[in-house]
């Protein structure tokens, strides 16, 4: 049976969380689905770079991950908030299995070129477009809006725990054969989808009783209407669009480092070291004070971590450095995921995350076709110095530009119109 949710008087421990039977479901599909994400982006960036040794080529992967989050973002998200978001994500997560299973099965051909396996991708961030917003809207219908605080690092400490590991289990089944790697990431996706359909409300959903074209647009006109969200939302954004690397592994492991066969999934699983230690510490302390503070160096530290990723050539260094960059990364979603659901209502998730997802598609996997056409234009090391020094600007223009940001002190703080 579900453990009876805590008066309003009671501190809610992170036993107490985790005691809960939907709490877990919740945990077990997100892990799945994340270790499956973040498997086939891995394993298609060094299977396209093994096939053709170019670094735009990893860009353009990147974008065709990211191409459908910005095409669905209005659509996706008003969908989420009218229909059941447990059956939609699963839905989702069904079909990313099926293209897994696609590209594993074209893998084997004869004829393999990079063209159809840009088409593939681009089929799984259709799917994947449709996944996110419903399924990260759940957490606060899941838990009390005075537990997201503790949910959330819960939450992500899970993620990241998946990050780290599924390089590295991805990279010893790329080993035996990258069609068995795209075998696997169809079974993560299948195992979301079965866990998200157990999970059980603890606040039925809000649900938009049409889906027109005004309705889809107002989460994007609530974004842009809050400033709090907009800051918190576009600093990600524009500092990791513009400083993320980690889509470079390949060509840094190959080209600077001289590392052994597989060290660009090991550099991937690093990076998710660090941030499982930080979200762990997070879910045991979360921040209570001064968040935006918080927010704005984390990404600093994000900035100058990247520039010294350019000038090592030692791996254990270069390991050391990526877990750094996660860590602060993480402090950064920590802050940004516990804002954007409280500074919402319930009504409006859906499609303000659909837009909150566009942003993060757009630092990620928008960011690695960055990183891949300035390496290949300019050099791999120029371009990691300009991806750091271009973080630490942005950092510095939203401190001066959004007080709101910088002086927000704790998440009790934030408040949202109840209003749809």
């Amino acid at each position: 049976m579900e453990r009876p949710v805590t008066t309003e008087s009671d501190e809610t421990t992170l036993s107490d969380l985790l005691s809960r039977r939907s709490v877990r479901s919740l945990l077990i599909s997100q892990s799945a689905a994340s270790s499956a994400s973040v498997g086939l982006a891995i394993t298609m960036g060094v299977f396209v770079f093994d096939l053709t040794g170019s670094e735009a080529d990893i860009g353009y992967v990147g974008f065709a991950e990211f191409l459908p989050t910005f095409a669905l973002v209005l659509w996706a998200g008003s969908l989420a908030d009218r229909f059941d978001r447990r059956r939609l994500a699963a839905l989702a997560f069904t079909a990313q299995a099926l293209v897994a299973f696609t590209i594993a099965w074209y893998v084997t051909t004869d004829s393999v070129s990079i063209l159809p396996l840009l088409g593939l991708t681009t089929a799984f961030g259709v799917a994947r477009g449709f996944a996110n917003p419903a399924a990260r809207a759940l957490p606060t219908n899941v838990v009390a809006e005075r537990e997201l605080p503790r949910l959330v690092p819960v939450l992500s400490t899970t993620w990241q725990l998946s990050l780290a590991l599924a390089p590295l289990v991805v990279g010893a089944v790329y080993g035996i054969g990258p069609a068995w790697t795209f075998v696997a990431i169809g079974l993560l996706d299948l195992t979301a989808a079965a866990a998200i359909l157990t999970v059980k409300l603890h606040a039925a959903q809000q649900r938009t009783p049409r889906a027109t074209f005004g309705q889809a647009l107002q989460g994007l006109k609530l974004v842009a209407a809050t400033p709090l969200l907009l800051a918190a939302i576009g600093l990600d954004l524009f500092a990791v669009l513009l400083g993320g690397v980690v889509a470079l592994a390949p060509a840094i492991a190959t080209e600077l480092l001289d590392a052994p066969d597989g060290a660009a999934f090991w550099i991937r699983s690093a990076g998710g070291v660090g941030a499982v230690v930080t979200a762990a510490l997070l879910a045991w302390r979360p921040i209570e004070r001064r968040v935006g503070r918080a927010l704005l160096q984390a990404v600093a530290v994000f900035g100058l971590i990247t520039i010294g990723v350019a000038f090592s050539r030692s791996l254990v260094v270069t390991l050391a450095l990526f877990a750094g960059l996660a860590a602060a990364d993480m402090v950064s979603v920590y802050v940004r995921a516990t804002i954007v659901p409280l500074a919402t209502p319930d009504s409006l998730r859906g499609r303000v995350l659909a837009v909150e997802a566009v942003f993060i598609g757009a630092s990620n996997e928008l960011g690695a076709f960055e990183s891949g056409l300035t390496a290949e234009w300019f050099g791999l090391v120029p371009a990691i110095v300009v991806a750091g020094v271009a973080t630490l600007v942005v950092v510095a223009g939203f401190a001066v530009a959004v007080p709101d940001l910088r002086q927000l002190d704790n998440f009790a703080e934030i408040r949202h119109d109840a209003r749809p």
